[in-house]
């Protein structure tokens, strides 16, 4: 079955959020062109129809000189003006009955009956005081063709108002949805592309912390998916790879310790003068075969501690503990130590739960504070502290030693690397207890690092807080 890829979910979504804002924009367009043009040709109907208005009136001046002059004067010339006059205003008449039918017909009705009794009045010669109120008449409904032609626009600009009232209305409403479309398109992305990248990111973290035991396996897009099997490929690589490392760790140190005892016997014989006595040359040489041998069957048991205590790591057993209690215990293991040194070991912790592996953090905080019982001046104190930060618990040690040479702070945590600053009292160390502390914290995902100081060590582990 297909797939499309990660580049194609993203043109595909960004495609949809196009096309639907774009619609809308489109659509909202076209509502305001209509308006525009509706309103456009309001406009021009409202000043049509009062200028006709307006001319109405004058000609209806007009048609009342002219009448009166006929009737005072009798003379054939007023009359051809007035039958002019009447003429051009039935015209305007007309031009207002097919602007606005509906308010204005019944008063234009009214305007031809008025004006068809004006000229059978003047043609019959009726008298001056019959005409009289049909001119006051004809202006009268001047007047009120004036005010039914406001009231006209009034309602047009109303009804303007209402459509652009609706139309906005509309719009908003489909500019709604097509913002609520986009979103959904935007969160069915986010969930699609977003997923697997979790799942790649917690693969990898798993990876760093070298828990192989766990198949990878990530959704979504096609790419990513084929990502996510080439990361459980390199699972499988590096689990095989480590299992080599083990092995080849083990069957080192057994070959080496097998010769070692051999040779630890020997020296004991020599030593107990067992093949005869022994000069004095004879014995110097026995005693720095013996240290040696000494050394070197504690560097074996620590390179067998350290792969131990990497082995270990992978398996986490997660639990709430106190941080009260958890640095209590650690202190009392670790009393007679501290009391022969006569030190003062300070701790520091809130009365809240914290989750995480209490066995290994308490291996990290008992190197941590062995160390700095060794390197502590006599009568000198130590701090232990716990604090949570930024979602991330805190742990310190904190000593009045010697510190840490500038040139060893980068390698401090390599194994077997002990620093060029000597302790106050004589201790037997192989290195390796930092590089345990790095690898502990590491598996539980975190980080251990040094705070620089004038004097003094100062380190500092942060773990996450997995409530």
């Amino acid at each position: 079955m297909n797939r499309i890829s990660f580049r194609q979910g993203m043109l595909l979504g960004f495609t949809l959020i196009g096309l639907l804002l774009g619609g809308v924009a489109i659509q909202s367009w076209l509502v305001v062109e209509r308006l525009v043009d509706q309103s456009r040709r309001g406009s021009e109907q409202a000043i049509q129809l009062t200028a006709a208005i307006q001319e109405l009136g004058e000609r209806t001046v007009d048609i009342e000189r002219s009448a009166r002059q006929y009737l005072v004067l009798d003379n054939p010339v007023f009359r051809q003006r007035f039958d002019e006059h009447l003429a051009q205003s039935l015209a305007v008449v007309d031009r207002l009955d097919g602007m606005a039918s509906d308010p204005l017909q019944p008063l234009l009705g009214g305007w031809r009956m008025v004006a068809e009794a004006l000229r059978s009045g003047l043609e019959q010669n009726i008298p001056q005081a019959e005409i009289i109120p049909l001119l006051a008449r004809m202006a009268e409904l001047n007047g009120l063709l004036k005010q039914a032609g406001q009231r006209w626009v009034e309602e047009q600009n109303r009804k303007t108002l209402d459509q652009l009232d609706a139309a906005r209305l509309k719009l908003g409403g489909r500019i709604g949805l097509a913002l609520l479309g986009a979103l959904l398109v935007a969160l069915a992305m986010g969930w699609w592309l977003v997923r697997p990248v979790r799942h790649l990111e917690q693969a990898i973290v798993r990876l760093g912390a070298s828990r192989f035991d766990e198949p990878v396996t990530v959704g979504g897009p096609a790419d990513l998916r084929q990502l996510g099997k080439r990361l459980d490929w390199l699972r499988l690589r590096l689990a095989e790879l480590e299992a080599d490392r083990e092995r080849a760790l083990r069957h080192v140190s057994h070959e080496l310790k097998t010769p070692l005892t051999a040779l630890k016997e020997g020296v004991s014989l020599l030593r107990e003068e067992v093949p005869g006595p022994l000069v004095a040359g004879q014995r110097e040489v026995v005693d720095i075969l013996q240290h040696n041998v000494l050394v070197l069957q504690e560097q074996i048991e620590s390179l067998l501690t350290l792969n131990a205590a990497a082995f270990d790591a992978r398996r986490l057993q997660l639990a709430p503990v106190k941080p009260k209690k958890l640095l209590a215990g650690v202190v009392q293991r670790r009393d007679l130590h501290s009391q022969a040194r006569r030190l003062k070991v300070v701790t520091e912790a809130p009365d809240q739960m914290v989750t995480l592996d209490a066995e290994k953090m308490s291996v990290v905080l008992d190197n941590l504070l062995s160390n700095a019982i060794d390197f502590s001046p006599d009568n000198g104190e130590i701090r232990l502290g716990v604090s949570r930060v930024d979602g991330l618990w805190r742990f310190e040690c904190m000593d009045q030693g010697p510190g840490i040479a500038e040139e060893d702070r980068q390698r401090i945590f390599d194994p077997f690397v002990q620093g060029q600053r000597a302790a106050p009292a004589p201790r037997q160390g192989s290195g390796v207890g930092l590089s345990i502390v790095r690898e502990l914290v590491r598996a539980m995902g975190g980080r251990v690092y040094l705070v620089p100081q004038d004097s003094g060590a100062h380190f500092c582990v942060e773990i996450p807080d997995e409530q």
